[in-house]
């Protein structure tokens, strides 16, 4: 039978290892969101709202109003 503290230590090792792969694991997703941050930022950089997506989100904005207003009882 094997003694106490190599079970420990094989712990303690597994308990660093899994700590090193969540930071790891971490710091990729971060980096990652970063990136498509940049790609979304240069996207919009590149191609300005055209005025039928202006249109378009006008309307939403509109159908948002209409709606709230009919949760909250009032009438248009």
């Amino acid at each position: 039978m094997q003694e106490p503290a190599f079970y420990m230590i094989t712990a303690a090792f597994s308990l660093i290892g899994l700590t090193v792969v969540a930071l790891v694991t971490l710091r990729g997703w971060r980096d990652w969101i970063s990136l498509k941050s940049r790609e979304l930022e240069q996207r919009r950089e590149n191609n300005p709202p055209t005025a039928t997506s202006r249109i378009e989100v006008a309307d939403l904005k509109e159908r948002i109003r209409k709606l709230e207003a009919i949760a909250a009882g009032v009438e248009l």
